[in-house]
């Protein structure tokens, strides 16, 4: 299983931005996906996380702003970012948590997570 991020970028103070996550392999449901972010000298921190039944959590600093949605049969989580701001500036992280080949559960040495390689995100006034 791998997750390929795209999107991000560079956007101006109350642009917007858009990024994808396709998570491919023999997958036949992903039960959790979302995206996570770390900035410079800080700890990752969760941004928007959406269940195959569609409920969702958001960071209160991002409600209102941030839309997060999921195509299933493709395997894909979007973030829809409006209303950018500094402090948004980070490197975004794609996950994906108990992904089902249909017969088993996929697993990692340290639990049930994947991770796609982070995407940079930067706003500027």
């Amino acid at each position: 299983v791998q997750l390929q991020a795209s999107g991000g970028g560079s956007a101006q103070v109350g642009g917007s931005l858009r990024l994808s996550c396709a998570a491919s392999g023999s997958i036949f449901r992903i039960n959790v996906m979302g995206w996570y972010r770390q900035a410079p000298g800080k700890q990752r921190e969760l941004v928007a996380t959406m269940t195959s039944g569609g409920s969702t959590n958001l960071s209160d600093s991002v409600k209102g702003r941030f839309t997060i949605s999921r195509d299933n049969a493709k395997n894909t989580v979007y973030l829809r970012m409006n209303s950018l701001k500094p402090e948004d500036t980070a490197v975004y992280y794609c996950n994906a948590e108990r992904i089902y080949s249909g017969t088993y559960y996929y697993t990692q040495p340290w639990g049930m997570d994947f991770w796609g390689k982070g995407t940079q995100v930067t706003v500027s006034s």
